[in-house]
């Protein structure tokens, strides 16, 4: 039959659990000293009480234990008694009671149902050894030789006798955990073999056992063995109440623990690790349950320095919940990402706030797991929160500064790009229009007062502007010198004129004063259009063409498709500027014409003109494709070819005996300030077998504005290695002759412009015989361009000029063409 025990707790929770965990015995349960009274009574067979100290505080006394000590009904029934480490005196106070053991919470199942073995065992002993001394019968020795704890009954007569003839019965087991036979134990005594360290302790509870101040105490202690190890024992002395010749009669019951003791030691240490972990961790190390609460079963001491609250504050929700201190509206979203984590057996990690006990708001990183128990629901939750406010605060700064200018604070073009970009997928307005702020006038205003001076209108520009913002016309800055409104929901178009009439009127008092204009870009979004880019590339040419419309200084210009067609003729022609950079000339095709000799009415070279050709009947002329070759950086792989093909034909005329004809190529300036255009272009007249004085390079007047002295360097060098430079254009950029004399130059090529006008101006009335004086004197060729009419060539023919081009002498022609019209007029003989 199974021993019974009862269980004395004020915790029907905690008497189900007790009951759950003691499943092989015979359990009874009361809830209050008076209950446990009628229990005992009851059932006169109970062995055992397991009794919550906390029942006793309650009721603020001990009578239960003197009950239970001064009737001699219950002096058989043991008692052990779990209590928490914080009451240890109270735990004193009840061994003075003859309380037989106690065991300190939280309780490990297997540890008490080892005591409780040892108990029962003891118990067990006692009657079977009282029963012997009166019937003499052997089942006892049969009983200690199997039991699997050590067993000794001692007798003596005299009190605190430590000595070694007292020792009457030890069974097998005593001997093997002492490592001693019975003689030798009953030769040195157990004073003799416990360790020093538990012996004043021993002795103390023995010397209490035998004045009768208790009636049993349990103790673990150390015995050294023969060989000098160290086994560690759970003890229980009690006394044995017989009817023999001797005073004292005791039992004292072992079990050996070394291995637990062991295994404590191990956990101990961790326990001291994770410890000194979580006292030293920055942030609060917790353990929670699963609830909108979050109530805390353990929170690190890192929890006052994360939050003002200690520790206690917090656990099983004392003086508030950690849900609390979360910032309201992270509430229900953290608890739906636990959720979703724990459905998923996933990690956790997210970021929020929280309020402290100073009401400081904080930024946290949350990092956990749910614990599940066997069947993968989960208990409870661990994890580490952690204060991320100051990586939270920089990270916040960084997305401010990345999302506004930093001059006027308003949101910059790139968080611009992204809310564009967010509504055109999402489609959430059904009226959308950009109105861009083109002020690229004010780099003027730099010049003249200084940088500061324009970024302080600047500024003052931006906060008029943004006091017409509402919440449907927001204002960015998107661009240096330039704003961009965006509209959302208007009415009509006509709303958009009147809005962009009141900016109009509002910079014109601005900037009147200062002389410069502004042009407003606007452009209606379709909403099928998703190109970001795009749309803003076409209301910044929307707005420079408002800027640069000829005597109107303040105006605004709808994007149209006419200038969509212009931006589509653009990409056109870009493409087809790739195609010839990555070697395909299909659409590249020269022309050349004539430069002819005015004297001797001969052909002396052949200016090189590249066409490109999008289709049979679209022919696209220098003067369109060039400045997009240019913006593009197309024109140094095109411009190679263009040079290619043009000193091709050069070797085509030497071939047939034209070898005096020279060729000119026009160079714009990004190619000429290139590092490697003057080697690449030596490099390719040896390789193709040319005599440099055969090239001419062009490069207009307008190229000196700007980098005068690197240009003028860079033709040096080709000078002087033979090759000839002219300066096309002349007479429409450059106007300072002072400088003509220092540019390294063959040859001037007057300006269609001046030609024109010798057909209506009389004679004395032109310059352009002044120029040819002067560019003569200074030791210049001189070439006029766009001579048309007969009256234009006597005029040149009169006052000097070296030779003319144009239409009267020839179109410009195709290679064939060109060959043909120099066998009409080959001048090899002259």
């Amino acid at each position: 039959m199974s021993a019974k025990i009862l269980v004395v707790d004020n915790s029907a929770a905690c008497q189900l659990t007790i009951k759950n965990m003691l499943s092989d015995y015979n359990i009874l349960t009361a809830s209050n000293d008076f209950e446990a009274m009628h229990q005992i009574n009851t059932n006169i067979d109970i062995d055992l009480i397991i009794l919550d100290l906390n029942m006793l505080k309650m009721n603020g006394d001990f009578e239960f234990l003197n009950t239970l000590k001064s009737d001699k009904r219950y002096k058989n029934i043991h008692t052990i008694i779990l209590s928490n480490y914080v009451d240890y005196e109270n735990d004193i106070k009840t061994l003075e009671l003859k309380s037989v053991d106690y065991i300190q919470k939280p309780v490990n199942i297997e540890y008490l149902k080892s005591r409780i073995n040892i108990h029962l065992q003891s118990l067990r002993v006692q009657k079977l050894y009282e029963e012997m001394i009166l019937s003499s019968d052997m089942t006892l020795d049969t009983i200690l030789n199997q039991v699997p704890v050590g067993i000794a009954i001692s007798h003596s007569n005299e009190p605190f006798d430590y000595g070694s003839n007292n020792l009457s019965i030890i069974n097998p087991v005593f001997e093997q955990i002492t490592g001693r036979l019975k003689e030798e134990l009953q030769q040195s005594g157990w004073n003799n073999i416990t360790h020093p360290e538990d012996l004043d302790k021993d002795i103390e509870n023995f010397n209490k056992l035998q004045s009768g101040k208790i009636n049993s105490y349990s103790l673990e202690k150390r015995f050294i063995k023969p060989d000098g190890s160290i086994v560690w024992v759970d003890m229980i002395v009690a006394q044995l109440n017989l009817k023999n010749d001797f005073t004292y009669n005791y039992i004292s019951i072992v079990q050996d623990i070394t291995e637990r003791k062991t295994m404590e030691k191990i956990l101990n240490e961790s326990e001291r690790s994770k410890s000194v972990l979580l006292a030293n961790i920055p942030g609060m190390a917790y353990r929670c349950n699963l609830d909108r609460y979050w109530t805390m079963q353990f929170v690190s001491q890192g929890t006052y320095d994360l939050t003002g609250y200690e520790s206690y504050n917090l656990v099983n929700n004392k003086d508030l919940s950690f849900n609390d201190l979360i910032v309201p509206e992270y509430r229900k979203v953290l608890w739906e990402r636990w959720k979703d984590i724990i459905s998923k057996k996933l990690p956790f990690k997210y970021e929020y706030e929280i309020i402290t006990a100073t009401g400081q708001r904080k930024w946290v990183l949350e990092m956990g797991q749910g614990i599940y128990d066997e069947n993968g629901n989960a208990e409870a939750l661990e994890g580490i929160i952690i204060d991320i406010s100051d990586r939270k605060t920089h990270e916040i700064e960084n997305k401010h500064l990345s999302e506004h200018d930093t001059l006027t604070g308003l949101y910059n073009r790139k968080y611009f790009e992204e809310l564009l970009a967010h509504d055109n997928k999402t489609k959430s307005y059904n009226k959308r229009a950009i109105i861009n702020v083109n002020l690229s006038k004010i780099d003027l205003l730099t010049i003249s007062y200084g940088f500061h001076y324009s970024q302080e209108l600047i500024k003052k520009i931006a906060e008029v502007l943004s006091s017409y913002c509402t919440a449907n016309c927001q204002l960015f800055s998107t661009h240096t010198n330039r704003f961009t409104f965006y509209l959302k929901e208007y009415h009509d178009k006509d709303e958009l004129i009147i809005f962009s009439n009141t900016i109009v009127d509002i910079l014109k008092s601005i900037l009147i004063v200062e002389g410069i204009g502004v042009g407003l870009g606007i452009l209606e979004i379709d909403n099928n259009e998703f190109d970001v880019d795009q749309i803003l590339k076409n209301v910044l040419i929307a707005s420079e063409n408002a800027l640069n419309k000829p005597n109107r200084y303040y105006n605004y210009t709808f994007f149209d498709k006419d200038m969509e067609l212009k931006i589509l003729r653009k990409m056109k022609i870009k493409n087809l500027l790739e195609q010839i950079a990555n070697g395909d000339d299909s659409n590249i095709y020269m022309q050349f014409q004539p430069i002819v000799d005015i004297k001797l009415n001969c052909i002396y070279s052949f200016e090189a003109l590249a066409r490109i050709k999008s289709d049979e009947s679209d022919i696209i002329s220098p003067v369109e494709f060039i400045p997009i070759a240019e913006e593009t950086k197309l024109i140094f792989p095109v411009g190679k070819r263009i040079i290619y093909h043009s000193l091709s034909f050069l070797n085509k005329l030497k071939a047939k005996g034209y070898d005096f004809v020279n060729i000119s190529i026009n160079v714009s300036a990004i190619q000429l300030l290139k590092d490697d255009f003057n080697s690449y272009l030596l490099e390719i007249l040896d390789n193709m077998g040319i005599e440099p004085g055969n090239l001419t390079i062009e490069i207009t007047e307008s190229m000196f504005s700007d980098q005068y002295f690197e240009i003028n360097n860079k033709i040096g060098e080709l000078k002087d290695s033979g090759i000839k430079i002219a300066i096309d254009d002349f007479g429409t950029g450059y106007s300072s002759f002072s400088r003509i004399r220092e540019l390294k130059v063959n040859s001037l090529k007057i300006d269609k412009s001046f030609i024109n006008k010798l057909k209506y101006l009389k004679p004395e009335q032109s310059i352009t015989s002044d120029i040819i004086s002067m560019a003569h004197k200074l030791g210049h060729h001189v070439v006029a361009e766009g001579v048309e009419y007969e009256v234009q060539k006597q005029y040149l023919l009169e006052h000097g000029c070296d030779m003319i081009q144009g239409y009267l002498t020839s179109i410009p022609l195709d290679e064939e063409a060109a060959i043909d019209l120099l066998d009409k007029k080959n001048c090899n003989d002259k």
